[in-house]
């Protein structure tokens, strides 16, 4: 037993004559091992990166709120009132009355009334 130990810590299944399956089995493991590496890199890069666009796309929604607001009060008549105010032009008292335009019948649709 304390020799078997003893051989395995000296590394002498490496040297012996078969040790070729064992340089490729060892080879084999470091391949998976560098695979499994790359793909936990690039796994945790598309992590962060997913987390960078989270959050730009909270700070657009953010900002995208705050500019619809302002939107808003620009648009209402109260504020576009005080700014004609300003430049003397002044609200109409006499409502605005809608124009109706009749569209001329053509002679091919007067034939088929």
């Amino acid at each position: 037993m304390k020799s078997k130990i003893f051989n395995i810590l000296k590394a002498r299944f490496l040297l012996n004559e078969d040790a070729t399956k064992n340089w490729r089995f060892i080879l084999f493991l470091l391949v998976l091992a560098i695979i499994m590496i790359a793909n936990t890199h690039s796994y945790e890069k598309k992590v962060f990166q997913i987390a960078a666009l989270t959050n730009e796309v909270k700070e657009l929604r953010s900002e995208f709120v705050d500019r619809r607001s302002e939107l808003m009060k620009i648009k209402m008549e109260s504020s576009v009132a005080e700014q004609m105010v300003e430049k003397e032009i002044l609200p109409s008292s006499v409502p605005p009355k809608k124009i109706k335009v009749a569209k001329e019948k053509s002679s091919w649709d007067k034939l088929w009334q």
